[in-house]
């Protein structure tokens, strides 16, 4: 820290009853009154240097030994004047970062310019300031803190502003050209006078060594800071980031769920504390908010989400939450499923996370990205024998297309893996609707999942949490489901999965026996537990069926697309599984005989005699290995 000393006599102030004197041969006759505080002084030293205690003076006739001054509003109370008074006295006093802005404000005060007296203490104190204040770091930081106290007159004496300027410009400048004497981050001391050198010298060790030490600045002063950093364009993004990151984790607590209204034992004044203490909180979010680099990836996506997080407990603008969820939504494929696990703040919703913001973001994310033409662009003139050099230009600018979109694709891979995660996360909550679960599960694009596991597991989970659900909701849950990209083990669960639909069970079993046909030319042998789930419906996989009627109409609910099975000559585009008796009977209706098991699969049963493709091969198969049985 850089200091300087004015004067050279010791101090001779005392307290004597609560009235604070100086020892001198010469009989005091002026008594001032500072903020509930008295001082005993003398007039001659004090009015030869103090405009406006000559004019209080001249103003006010003497009526008696000691004239009385009171200075009420007097800026930095005591402490600055009796600074002040020191200097008047040639008392020495010891100047630096923590106590210039105080002085300088007394001065003003009292008018202690240089039309009452050459190298008054204004004079002396501007040159501390401009030539030793301003070139160190931290004391421009120390002094830019100390002018919260004093906002009005540290903006009229351009303090706050020069010391500004000066912490953005040695941001701007390249490190080595910087002359630090001190660093927050290291906490390392080094004093020097201010007409000596630098005991150590700090070098930092990465581009981003300003961010710690401007973290101690209050949020206004570090938002003007901050602007006046990124106007200057020399600072890459990512550093004005990280340096967000670091003040939102200094100034942001870890913030829980503000209390209910109704609660009774929090007291009125405990209230009005929270909800002034959630409007700091508010405003610094915001402010955050608004420094946010524009540039994608300039700060992560984890940060992004926390900061979402907070915007939703302070209850922030939605102004600020939909910058944030579309910021978020730019970079979704860098999430991670525990920070998209955002918690519901409102009283209307009683569901346990936030499901709406996050299908906010989803919307967002698949507005980027769109896929560009399949072929490049072809000249209206035809084939040319000879290239021009736009026609290169044009096969580059594809070529660039083609790389963003894999980009775009791959990224929706790995997001789609995050929501799966997250529907497995949210399906517990047993008040999460029906409807809010399917939204998100249908928000990812087929092409996106390249397997079914974890949405499957995701719907297992939430028929489970759900077990009030009726038939017609379990159809409408499963319809997202693709059973041919389930794996083995996913399958083989599902098959003995009591709370799926039935038909999708049936599905299951029948791609399983198609894929087996596919992969080894026969078929394999089921498992003894889906045997024995085929036999309790009267169903036989190796027995061929009857033909499927291609003119009967279904209800839209009722058909079971199964898509992917097509043949380009087959007539049959479609497999309809009809299940009405699933849909008007239950279990418990059926017939103790088992006669009406047979007719609940009278559908099922009813494959095509002459099947095409595929299903050819597969029904073949089976006339093959029971013709050797």
């Amino acid at each position: 820290m850089k200091f300087m000393k004015l004067g050279s006599r010791p101090d001779t102030f005392y307290t004597s009853e609560a009235v604070r004197s100086v020892s001198s041969e010469v009989s005091s006759d002026l008594i001032i009154q500072v903020k509930g505080s008295r001082y005993l002084l003398h007039k001659f030293p004090l009015l030869s240097k103090c405009l406006r205690l000559q004019r209080i003076c001249s103003e006010t006739p003497e009526s008696s030994q000691h004239q009385i001054i009171q200075l009420p509003d007097f800026p930095g109370g005591v402490e600055a004047f009796e600074l002040c008074a020191k200097f008047c006295y040639g008392i020495t006093i010891t100047l630096s970062a923590y106590n210039i802005v105080a002085a300088r404000c007394a001065a003003e005060y009292l008018q202690m310019t240089e039309d009452v007296e050459k190298g008054n203490l204004i004079y002396k104190l501007e040159v501390f300031f401009n030539s030793c204040i301003l070139n160190g770091w931290k004391d421009s930081i120390v002094t830019l803190q100390s002018t919260k106290a004093f906002p009005l007159w540290s903006e009229d004496l351009g303090i706050t502003s020069r010391c500004i300027e000066a912490i953005a410009s040695k941001v701007l400048t390249h490190p080595s050209k910087i002359s630090l004497s001190h660093s927050h981050s290291r906490r390392v001391r080094d004093d020097v006078s201010c007409n000596g050198t630098e005991s150590q010298r700090h070098k930092p060790a990465n581009k981003g060594w300003w961010a710690e030490d401007m973290a101690e600045l209050g949020i206004d002063l570090y938002w003007r800071t901050m602007v006046a950093i990124k106007s200057g364009g020399k600072i890459a993004s990512n550093l004005v980031g990280n340096a967000l990151k670091i003040y939102a984790a200094r100034w942001l607590p870890n913030i829980s769920r503000p209390r209910n209204d109704n609660n009774e034992e929090a007291s009125d004044s405990d209230s009005d504390s929270g909800n002034e203490m959630n409007s700091k909180h508010r405003l610094l979010l915001e402010s955050i908010v608004s420094l946010l680099p524009a540039d994608k990836g300039a700060v992560s996506c984890s940060f992004l989400l926390k900061l979402l997080k907070a915007a939703n407990i302070l209850n922030a603008s939605a102004s600020s939450k939909m910058e944030l969820t579309r910021r978020v939504g730019l970079q979704l494929e860098e999430a991670t499923v525990n920070d998209l696990l955002i918690p519901s703040f409102s009283y209307a919703s009683e569901t346990l996370y936030d499901v709406d913001l996050v299908m906010t973001i989803l919307e967002q994310f698949m507005l980027q990205g769109q896929s560009p033409p399949t072929s490049p662009p072809r000249s209206k003139l035809g084939f040319e024998r000879r290239r021009s050099r736009s026609a290169e230009n044009i096969d580059l600018e594809f070529q660039e297309s083609r790389r963003s979109s894999s980009a775009s694709h791959s990224s929706k891979l790995k997001v789609a893996k995050v929501v799966d995660g997250y529907l497995q996360e949210i399906a517990r909550d047993v008040n999460l609707p029906l409807s809010k679960f399917i939204a998100l599960a249908e928000s990812i694009p087929d092409f996106a999942r390249l397997d079914h596991d974890d949405l499957y597991r995701a719907i297992d989970i939430y028929l489970k949490a759900h077990s009030d659900l009726n038939k017609t909701e379990r159809k409408r849950l499963c319809r997202t489901l693709d059973c041919k990209k389930l794996s083995v083990e996913a399958c083989m669960h599902a098959a003995q999965n009591e709370l799926l639909p039935l038909r999708v069970v049936v599905q299951v079993l029948f791609f399983e026996q198609a894929r087996a046909a596919m992969a080894g030319d026969k078929v394999t042998e089921l498992p003894s537990n889906i045997k024995a789930l085929l036999a309790s419906h009267n169903i036989d996989p190796s027995r061929p069926t009857a033909a499927l009627s291609t003119t009967t109409s279904f209800p839209a609910e009722d058909q079971w697309s199964v898509s992917g099975l097509k043949s380009p000559k087959s007539k049959i585009s479609s497999l309809r599984m009809k299940l009405a008796e699933d849909d008007d009977l239950d279990l418990n209706d059926l017939q103790s005989n088992g006669l009406g098991r047979a007719s609940k699969f009278k559908a099922i049963r009813g494959l095509p005699t002459r099947p095409k493709g595929m299903f050819s091969k597969l029904l073949s198969i089976n006339r093959s290995a029971s013709e050797k049985n």
